[in-house]
């Protein structure tokens, strides 16, 4: 299937590895202009070192990247842990990369594509939004704040000729996931090192793969999906 994606301009953020980089990966692949983002990107002319939870980060991301056609939100690490163990200046660094890193870099990228009337953004966005785990308390309520914000501004987004949309995967294959269940199963068994024990309770036992997700990225941003 021909996604008609070829020549889009694309950014993509925490695109080093896990889903931000099959997501540009895959967008590169359709023949996308892909312009990438994280705190240690691979070398490179469209590739920009850039930390997202620092006070102006996202304005001068925005400004690098110029005018683009696709926004993929990705750049977030909220650590594991309830309410006891989450102090106040992790809640704050966390939110400042994932909430608030994806609400300021949208309001500078929407303003370019409304000027021009097209353009879509995705966050990605997890599904602790969804189904709350008080053990991952400061990424559920980031989460379901960063749903509120995608359905709140998608639901207005189109009379400017943008679509704002999101993803909410469960479990995906990354370095993070392996530490996050690690802790859980620190806290559950008693032994990090039981951490995949875990997995079984997931769909087909096993967690996603970050290809998986990219895939359904690159459906919601092509125009094969352009009423959605």
């Amino acid at each position: 299937m021909d996604l008609n994606l070829a020549g889009r301009r694309a950014l993509v953020t925490g695109a080093s590895k896990g889903i931000g980089k099959a997501c540009a990966d895959a967008l590169a692949a359709e023949g996308c202009e892909v312009l990438v983002a994280a705190r240690h990107p691979a070398a490179g002319p469209n590739a920009k070192a850039i930390d997202l939870s620092q006070r102006g980060a996202p304005e001068a991301l925005a400004d690098w990247a110029g005018e683009i056609d696709i926004l993929i939100n990705n750049a977030g690490a909220i650590p594991g842990g309830d309410l006891l163990k989450i102090d106040e200046d992790t809640w704050r660094r966390a939110w400042d990369l994932k909430l608030f890193g994806y609400i300021n870099l949208s309001r500078q990228v929407y303003a370019s594509m409304k000027r021009r009337r097209r353009g879509v953004i995705l966050n990605i966005i997890g599904s602790a939004g969804e189904k709350m785990d008080a053990a991952y308390i400061a990424g559920s309520t980031a989460n379901a704040g960063l749903m509120a914000f995608t359905r709140a501004l998608g639901g207005a987004s189109h009379a400017d000729g943008i679509r704002v949309l999101g993803i909410n995967p469960g479990p995906v294959s990354t370095d993070r996931l392996t530490s996050l269940y690690k802790q859980r199963a620190e806290t559950l068994l008693g032994d990090a090192a039981r951490y995949q024990e875990l997995f079984a309770n997931m769909s087909f036992g096993r967690p996603a793969m970050p290809e998986e997700i990219a895939a359904s990225a690159l459906l919601l941003v092509s125009d094969r999906s352009a009423y959605t």
